[in-house]
């Protein structure tokens, strides 16, 4: 009678080996709907940030008549100048010795918050972490002023162009580096 005692306190039941089961699954539910909602918080920011940058590139065009980081001579034409780094070339292309002044304009301007000094690399990050910015281009092949994502993962990446544009990587206003098969994370061409 002692043995079949001890038997029955050493192990679990099937029910609550099935309870347990039932809690990890709703666990590991919980965590990758976690997951999935933060993703989709970013792809939401990411499209967000590039409506504002259009919305603020052609808000200091209607007020100044030249782009931003474009305009030549800010102090003859009455444009924000205050620890302004550069003049532009007023071609209507934002080109690489313009980018990061572009910022610099759209800040002294209060259009945009942020301490952008029109150095190098100083424009804003985006939502996966890499660089935003708004340059002309002709890679790849959208001869447009465009914001610019780079460190964008491929999975999102051809999201984003499939919702908003075409779904090709290589064709329409949203244009990626590479094939959006290839896992390697993509520099996003967003036309204006």
């Amino acid at each position: 009678m002692e043995r079949f005692r001890n038997r029955q306190k050493g192990g679990f039941t099937l029910v609550e080996l099935a309870l347990v089961l039932v809690i990890i699954g709703l666990l590991i539910t919980g965590i990758l709907k976690g997951e999935a909602l933060i993703r989709n918080a970013k792809v939401k920011n990411l499209v967000n940030q590039k409506e504002t940058l259009t919305a603020a590139f052609y808000t200091y065009y209607d007020r100044y008549n030249y782009y931003p980081g474009d305009a030549p001579n800010p102090a003859g034409n009455n444009l924000p100048v205050q620890g302004h780094n550069d003049n532009g070339n007023a071609n209507g292309q934002i080109d690489a010795a313009e980018e990061w002044i572009l910022f610099q304009d759209l800040t002294l301007s209060q259009i945009i918050n942020g301490g952008y000094t029109g150095a190098a690399n100083s424009g804003p990050t985006n939502a996966f972490g890499g660089t935003a910015v708004i340059l002309y281009t002709t890679n790849p092949a959208i001869n447009a002023n465009c914001v610019i994502f780079n460190q964008i993962p491929p999975d999102v990446a051809q999201e984003i162009d499939r919702k908003y544009d075409d779904g090709v990587w290589n064709t329409g206003s949203i244009r990626a580096d590479t094939i959006y098969t290839n896992a390697a994370n993509k520099t996003l061409y967003w036309g204006m």
